[in-house]
């Protein structure tokens, strides 16, 4: 599938409107170009220039909890196509429970990823909760302490290379990758302007007043060399056998 058509089609299945798309059909159409026999020629085109590669590069960088994000096409402000390429790493960081601006969705394409989702409760694990705002596309995160609340998991679940799936915009969750892993993500309209990020406080029974006073800002977003870029489009296409 060539660049424009892969434009098209997340055009047409995403639709124009005022609603924002639902967490199934974004997920039908990542799992459908999450595909080898899409994907692969797809990033081949990417790596071999069919891309805006100055702006590609400004939006893909290392994320502060380890794994690269690759833009792969911006239909901004409707759809933002990305590869996560995670390494794996024993010991990494695990990823903070958060909701996201929009519906999105994710298919996995080699690896495999936990994904646990939660809600509020009033018996479950402390958090002190944050709210997130950025500095525009590619510009630095902000956090603000707004409180604390305790989160209850309401479901785990492991999936492989194959899999995928949607979450609308509140959906608290968090993804841990245990192996070297790559998944297609996709972004869709934003519907609000923040993200809430609950910090989990374990092993307090009480509250998590005198827990954790503050958390620093992640680090300012790096934008990935134009090589390292590369580099990573064409290691995935070959993996796909492209």
């Amino acid at each position: 599938m060539r660049v424009e058509e892969v434009r098209r089609l997340l055009e047409d299945r995403l639709g124009g409107g005022a609603r924002p798309p639902s967490p199934e059909s974004a997920r039908a159409v990542v799992a459908e170009l999450a595909r080898p026999e899409v994907l692969g020629p797809l990033v081949r085109r990417l790596s071999a220039g069919a891309v805006d590669l100055p702006e590609c590069t400004r939006l893909s960088y290392r994320h502060v909890l380890g794994f690269d994000k690759l833009l792969l096409l911006s239909g901004a402000p409707r759809f933002m196509l990305r590869v996560h390429v995670w390494p794996g790493a024993v010991g990494a960081e695990p990823e903070d429970i958060h909701n996201h601006r929009c519906v999105i969705a994710s298919a996995v394409v080699r690896g495999r990823v936990r994904m646990e989702c939660y809600e509020p409760a009033v018996e479950g694990v402390p958090a002190v909760v944050y709210r997130e705002t950025i500095d525009g596309p590619g510009g630095a995160w902000r956090l603000l302490r707004v409180g604390e609340s305790r989160l209850h998991l309401v479901r785990a679940e492991r999936y492989g290379a194959g899999r995928s799936y949607g979450l609308d915009a509140r959906t608290l969750h968090r993804v841990v990758s245990e192996e070297p892993t790559v998944t297609l993500f996709l972004e869709t309209a934003p519907q609000r302007s923040v993200t809430d990020v609950y910090v989990r406080v374990p092993g307090r029974a009480g509250g998590v007043s005198g827990g954790r006073a503050g958390r620093a800002a992640p680090p300012p977003k790096t934008p990935l060399a134009p090589a390292v870029y590369l580099a990573e489009l064409d290691a995935l296409a070959r993996s796909l056998g492209w």
